[in-house]
């Protein structure tokens, strides 16, 4: 049987020890991937069931998270949007937006750890009925206190959502499988990106329907939906290979052989004192989380303010809507094709840092051309929203790539996730202030341009080190024996 014939996992000995104990084992072992026709049917066999259901889930999650920048500006010209209605000023809404993340931050680890207890099916289902149920609640606030209060329910509700996705990939994926498969989940928050504005452009003409402005038809069509599919996650999302009665005995033999040195495993002990130590001392990993807190505010400002960036090119009302569509489009391409080469390549590091230069050349084009150059600044964005957004889940891959045990890739993913999408993205709240919309956002555009270099800086350093270590690594070997590298 496959759950027979797992290999005990090393975990069971405990915090940083287990994972040297892990290292000196493996070295023994040939980790040269193998490319086998009944492997290949494996893995396809799983992306058939996994992939479309964890991006569906990502693509609602992100929908009912950003959806509050197009109330925001949805039939504003007749004074129906969500921000007069509600009372609310410039700040206030910002503090709105803000208060989401707050919640975001402090539920993401403790999701993460309660995924593994109670089943990836079980947890993520009960999270996308909260948030949709939320977000329909969202729809029925009508001054600024319910408004705060709402979102900080919603940011807590969907903080479990994605770093559980990335650390559930890593039960079923090796890591050099692990950064497109990222990237069709986040690009689906791309396509989110571009729906979003379709639907909200559909919508406004549902203004005054029944009584109600258009902009709390929105938030009631779009939380539907993901009350209805968490109980289609609860029933069709697969938990661990082990488990998966869709897979023979002899396949899951394969995926647990596939998966003995670079998976997660669903047997695996849940997390202890010694694990909490060894990644709170692991110093490598802040050079990632620092990387992923610069990258997260071009991506929460950008998810937030897209219909107030392109209003601000010229674009009115529900123009404005439908125009923020092309830069969504753009990304979602953009970022299947490099994180498809960085894995292809084990190059993560080097795309990491080329598409962050590529964003922060837009967004700096984007600040310092003239604010009436309307169609440059408009081309700026599109290029500055792929770049930004490409970088990311070769990031991503690359953190789970060299994490060695189930317990800490949870903690790992959630922490990292947890400073950058929680803490990382309140700044890109600020940054694009109502007051310079005339000007352009020079603000807003010059601070993800910042951000944006001191990725493709920190991303060079951290390819740098992991160089050096695998060097290290090669030289101290004994003779014939070819040890388990960091990848790159």
């Amino acid at each position: 049987m496959a759950t027979e014939n797992m290999p005990s996992d090393v975990e069971k000995y405990g915090g940083s020890a287990a994972e040297e104990l892990e290292r000196k084992r493996e070295a023994t072992i040939d980790t040269t991937p193998v490319s086998s026709s009944a492997e290949r049917k494996l893995v396809f066999k799983q992306d058939l069931r996994i992939v479309p259901l964890a991006a569906g889930i990502y693509f609602l999650c992100y929908l009912d998270r950003s959806n509050i920048g197009n109330a925001k500006v949805l039939n504003s010209s007749t004074h129906n949007d969500m921000q007069t209605e509600t009372g609310a000023s410039n700040y206030q809404f910002n503090i709105a937006l803000m208060i989401f993340l707050i919640g975001y931050f402090l539920f993401e680890v403790p999701s993460n750890i309660l995924l593994k207890k109670l089943r990836p099916s079980r947890w993520l289902a009960f999270l996308m009925v909260a948030w949709g149920a939320i977000t329909i609640g969202l729809g029925g606030v009508h001054n600024y206190p319910a408004m705060t209060g709402v979102r900080f329910l919603l940011g807590a509700s969907e903080a479990g959502l994605f770093p559980g996705l990335v650390y559930y990939l890593t039960f079923w994926y090796k890591s050099d499988e692990r950064s497109i498969r990222v990237a069709f989940i986040l690009a689906s928050a791309t396509l989110a990106g571009a729906f979003g504005g379709a639907i909200a452009f559909g919508v406004g003409h549902m203004n005054q329907t029944r009584g109600l402005s258009a902009w709390r038809w929105l938030f009631m069509l779009e939380g539907i939906p993901s009350c209805l599919s968490g109980i289609l996650v609860w029933f069709f999302l697969p938990d661990y290979p082990e488990r998966a009665k869709w897979l023979s005995e002899g396949e899951k033999d394969l995926a647990a052989q596939r998966l003995y040195i670079e998976g997660s495993k669903g047997t695996a002990r849940s997390l202890t004192k010694e694990d909490l130590k060894a990644v709170l001392t692991d110093w490598r990993l802040y050079g990632h989380y620092a990387i992923y807190f610069a990258v997260s505010l071009p991506f929460s400002s950008l998810s937030l303010f897209s219909p107030s960036i392109v209003a601000g090119l010229g674009y009115k009302d529900l123009e404005a809507q439908l125009m923020t569509v092309p830069p969504w489009a753009a990304a979602y391409v953009v970022q299947i094709l490099f994180a498809w080469s960085a894995d292809h390549f084990n190059a993560r590091g080097y795309h990491c840092a080329a598409g962050a230069l590529i964003g922060a050349a837009g967004f700096l084009a984007s600040a310092v051309l003239p604010a009436h150059n309307y169609n440059g600044r408009y081309g700026c964005l599109i290029v500055g929203t792929a770049g930004a957004f490409a970088c990311i889940p070769p990031m991503l891959g690359w953190l789970t790539s060299n994490l060695f045990s189930t317990a800490t890739t949870g903690l790992v993913v959630a922490l990292n996730v947890s400073i950058g999408a929680g803490l990382g993205q309140i700044p890109g709240v600020w940054i694009y202030k109502a007051e310079e919309a005339e000007k352009g956002y020079p603000t807003g555009h010059g601070v993800n341009c910042a951000m944006l270099f001191f990725v493709a800086i920190g991303a060079v350093c951290l390819r740098i080190f992991y160089g050096w270590k695998n060097r290290n690594l090669l030289k101290n070997a004994p003779e014939g024996v070819t040890p388990r590298l960091f990848k790159l």
